[in-house]
């Protein structure tokens, strides 16, 4: 998931807003298109593609866990590139390139009148380079760094194709699967893809977190670095001046004193001070992450922080200086609810036994890059996780089978079976 943006500005389509604010009751499932759902998971074509699945179960998990073992900091996707490549170089019905992000693009082309629908799952992982990984197994549990977000979702995506080509599925409009790299450090294999290919891309769906439920729009995340510059000096030098420690203290405290509304969030990351143990620091800083389905709520969370900075600066007779590294404007689409790609969605959870599916605005993942680029967007998970972005992360084995079912009739329901 989006651990870091770079600055960018982007059109917002759609009037920021909060869930609650368009609508106060959940339209109902659509009872047609849960019929069909159901009508398309009993065909033939369907059920052997989930056969194939659940013969694969062994191999898949082994897969699972080489994947998982392969480090892939942002930027540095290369050698899982490289394997999901050769993975899919024997496949039937694949067209398998690499674009100039380091994207995998796996197109399986479609007998036409149909739209396309982008699959995405990113390669990338927020551990360092070098971290050594291995995976161990446990009460019907996998532990590893990575092995949910998002290594899960990139061998479903594996899954599906090898079981589309298995049952012989054709579908009328194009599937793509796009391996993305740099989805941590600013989304932006996904964002360039769209940005190169939006005419062609009927719908988008990133695999990325969840599992019983999905998201339809994307919250606002912003990204920055504030500073407080002092004269620094060494820990015996006269006091005051102090450590630019200090005011960095009290505008922390403070900040997190702030009222924050529900489905909003602030987070205090990383600090940084001296070289040295025995210098005053004459920069200190801390990053900052806000993030809101409603960009009124950052708007104003940045101005009282602000001033918050301006006057801890003051009180020691320091300056206060803010980087913005990223910002990414709130994708509130309250009409995407009731899109196609929501509705079947919807559809495909019920018929797989997912009751009452929680649907959400609070996307944080590729598919914000598509909704800002007006385009219908989801983000759903395969397996259920805990721990993401911890050494802790751990997922559930056997409903990450499931998963991968429930994809895949959502690939076929939207893209549509050729008969």
């Amino acid at each position: 998931m989006l651990l870091h943006l770079r600055l960018f500005s982007s059109l917002v389509f759609g009037v920021c807003l909060t869930a609650a604010s368009f609508s106060q009751q959940p339209p109902q499932p659509d009872a047609k298109l849960v019929r069909e759902a159901n009508q398309l998971a009993a065909t033939k074509q369907v059920r052997s593609a989930f056969a194939r699945v659940d013969q694969d179960k062994d191999a898949i998990l082994k897969e699972w866990i080489s994947l998982t073992e392969i480090n892939a900091p942002s930027g540095q996707e290369a050698e899982r590139a490289k394997y999901i490549q050769n993975a899919l170089s024997q496949e039937k019905f694949v067209e398998v390139r690499v674009d100039h992000t380091g994207n995998v693009v796996a197109t399986r082309k479609g007998t036409g009148g149909a739209a396309s629908v982008v699959f995405d799952a990113h390669m990338d992982t927020v551990f360092k380079p070098g971290l050594q990984i291995k995976v161990r197994m446990e009460n019907g549990r996998i532990y590893a760094p990575g092995v949910g977000d998002d290594t899960r979702n990139v061998e479903a995506m594996l899954e599906m194709i090898r079981a589309l080509n298995a049952a012989n599925i054709r579908t009328r409009g194009d599937l793509i699967f796009v391996f993305t790299t740099q989805e941590e450090t600013g989304l932006d294999g996904a964002k360039n893809f769209i940005a190169e290919n939006s005419s062609r891309i009927g719908s988008y769906v990133a695999l990325d977190g969840g599992y019983e439920g999905f998201t339809y729009s994307g919250i606002g995340i912003n990204w920055y670095r504030h500073h407080f510059i002092g004269p620094g000096g060494h820990t015996r030098s006269k006091t005051p001046p102090y450590s630019a420690t200090l005011p960095l203290a009290r505008a922390i405290t403070r900040i997190y004193e702030l009222p924050v509304p529900e489905d909003s969030n602030l987070n205090i990351g990383m600090l940084g001070g001296s070289e040295v143990e025995n210098a005053k620091a004459a920069d200190a800083w801390f990053s900052l992450d806000l993030r809101s389905t409603d960009q009124t709520v950052i708007n104003d969370l940045e101005k009282r922080i602000a001033l918050i900075l301006q006057e801890e600066a003051a009180r020691e007779h320091m300056a206060a200086k803010t980087e913005v590294l990223s910002l990414l404007p709130a994708s509130q689409r309250p009409e995407n609810r009731n899109s196609k790609l929501i509705r079947t969605a919807e559809a495909v959870h019920l018929a797989l036994g997912f009751a009452d599916p929680p649907i959400t605005a609070t996307a944080s993942n590729n598919a914000n890059q598509a909704l800002l680029a007006g385009l219908p967007a989801m983000s759903t998970g395969t397996a259920p996780c805990q721990d993401s972005h911890a050494l802790t992360e751990n997922c559930e084995i056997e409903p990450f089978y499931k998963g991968i079912k429930k994809v895949l009739l959502l690939a076929v329901a939207m893209a549509e079976l050729a008969r």
